[in-house]
């Protein structure tokens, strides 16, 4: 299954790694091959989350990191494994640091990673734009149409709109240094998509309701971005609204990734969430995520052009 659950041995632990608010750390299983564990620690989902969008970037043949649902052997505590993308001599450089170098007095050093209002659709296009594309082992099953990082990069947007991952933000995704080069980072880190931190309860109680506001359809239109359409906006773009200002920089890009969408059939979707375990999704959780994500591929495909 492609919901097989990795062991990982904890006492190979090399390096705790700092970014990000959750407990992981790297090890390696061969000189070859350094991984990254990330812990589920707080119950809310994480790891199916993650687990459930790698899959979907398979299946839209958008370049991603790989993740593994996974548990430590002794402590049997759940989690996500994934291989480093960024081997030596490779390195990551983030958003905000590539924001930096186009622009001096981008915020990119306050530690702030939400509500920074500098990070529009323009700039990130304009710095997207200037890189080349991911690395061939992550881009290997791209449309013929796509040619361009921002061609790319509009592909990520339209993952964002489909699993509501309001996470984009600018520490989360990036560039790949390679000697003088910079290429676009295959996309990584959506464990905070798919409504995976609502309760049970509140999955059932949306499913049900017959208030109109409660339910589904209005519900997923709340998803927000990390994007703002200008430096002076109050709010950040809903995620909807940002895949249409990104997607307007490349009609062509656009439309080959929402044929991409169209491909991809409700019932493949349905028998993914069947695969996850149970021990990680419940009956409630599955269906609510299915329902979110028929509700939102829908609307990409009705609105998704034209608005």
């Amino acid at each position: 299954s492609v919901f097989r659950i990795d062991r990982v041995n904890q006492e190979i632990a090399e390096a705790v790694e700092p970014l990000g608010t959750k407990r992981k750390f790297w090890f390696n299983r061969d000189p070859r091959q350094r991984l990254l564990f990330k812990a589920e620690e707080r119950g809310t989902g994480e790891d199916w989350a993650e687990k459930l969008a790698c899959e979907l970037c398979e299946k839209l043949g958008l370049p991603h990191v790989h993740y593994d649902l996974a548990e430590e052997e002794r402590t049997r505590k759940p989690g996500v494994v994934c291989k480093t993308f960024t081997p030596a001599p490779l390195a990551l450089v983030l958003g905000n640091q590539l924001l930096l170098d186009r622009d001096g007095n981008y915020p990119a050093e306050d530690g702030r990673k939400y509500k920074v209002r500098e990070h529009t659709v323009d700039a990130v296009a304009e710095v997207i734009a200037a890189l080349e594309l991911p690395p061939p082992e992550f881009a290997g099953d791209l449309p013929d149409e796509i040619s361009t990082a921002l061609d790319v990069w509009i592909g990520y947007v339209l993952l964002d709109a489909w699993i509501a991952n309001q996470d984009r933000h600018h520490e989360n995704w990036g560039a790949i240094r390679d000697g003088d080069r910079l290429l676009l980072a295959p996309s990584f880190d959506h464990g905070a998509s798919l409504a995976r931190n609502l309760t049970d309860e509140e999955r059932k109680d949306r499913l049900i309701t017959r208030d109109a506001n409660r339910q589904i359809p209005t519900f997923v239109r709340r998803a927000r971005s990390a994007f703002y359409s200008q430096a002076t906006d109050e709010k950040p773009l809903p995620t909807f609204d940002a895949w249409m200002a990104f997607a307007r920089k490349s009609q062509l890009a656009a439309s080959a990734w929402l044929e991409r969408l169209r491909a991809v059939a409700y019932n493949e979707v349905d028998q993914l969430l069947k695969e996850v375990p149970p021990s990680r999704m419940s009956r409630i959780c599955r269906e609510f995520t299915q329902q979110l994500l028929n509700q939102n591929q829908r609307r990409l495909l009705e609105e998704g052009l034209h608005g």
